[in-house]
């Protein structure tokens, strides 16, 4: 598996950036933040995720960690291909992906080339409930924070919004650790972000 490349920029088109890595060039499918990060001769470092097809292989490239993530949680989606889930990240944040998620904004998503409103309904249904599943909210090591203090409902919403940004629950619950009950869920996420990015 090809987890980055890092090299020098010497080919651009609409959602592919082309790195060359000691004397190989390896052309991603990456999303638009990906691409207009890419400047020609220039160097560029991108997550990547390989696609083995019977009849293909394909590299896509990702501007961080997050986007790459974010990726592999869509295409585990069922009617969600890899093109698909480059289409939803390059119409929207990993950010704003998350929170249209835990808010249930099909809407939103939509507005990805290709989407429609079933594909949009079974994307949430299916990351929500993943999330719910996931091991990690059951880890009792965790240090326990008075969810009242940092808004009830308002803060479970961003702690699940930090996760599918693939921070672990203890880093989330360390971020947003005693902000204000009155912050909404998008404050509270953006809030914990700034934090964790050490901003």
């Amino acid at each position: 598996m090809i987890y980055s490349v890092n090299g020098e920029v010497v080919h651009l088109e609409q959602n592919l950036v082309v790195v060359e890595c000691g004397g190989v060039g390896y052309a991603c499918i990456s999303t638009s933040s990906a691409v207009s990060a890419a400047v020609m001769g220039e160097k560029l470092k991108l997550y990547t995720y390989l696609n083995i097809r019977e009849d293909a292989a394909e590299l896509f490239g990702f501007a961080d960690e997050t986007e790459l993530n974010c990726f592999k949680k869509l295409i585990s989606v069922s009617g969600v291909g890899c093109k698909m889930a480059i289409n939803v990240l390059s119409s929207m944040s990993p950010q704003e992906f998350a929170l249209s998620v835990i808010n249930d904004d099909c809407k939103k998503l939509t507005k990805a080339q290709g989407v429609g409103n079933k594909l949009a309904q079974r994307i949430v249904l299916e990351l929500k409930d993943k999330l719910k599943k996931d091991s990690s909210f059951e880890n009792t090591n965790i240090p326990q924070i008075d969810v009242k203090a940092v808004g009830g409902n308002a803060y479970n919403e961003a702690l699940t919004a930090l996760m599918v940004l693939g921070f672990s629950n203890s880093q989330a619950q360390t971020a947003l650790e005693g902000l204000p009950a009155e912050m909404t869920v998008q404050e509270l996420v953006k809030e914990g972000l700034k934090r964790l990015s050490g901003k």
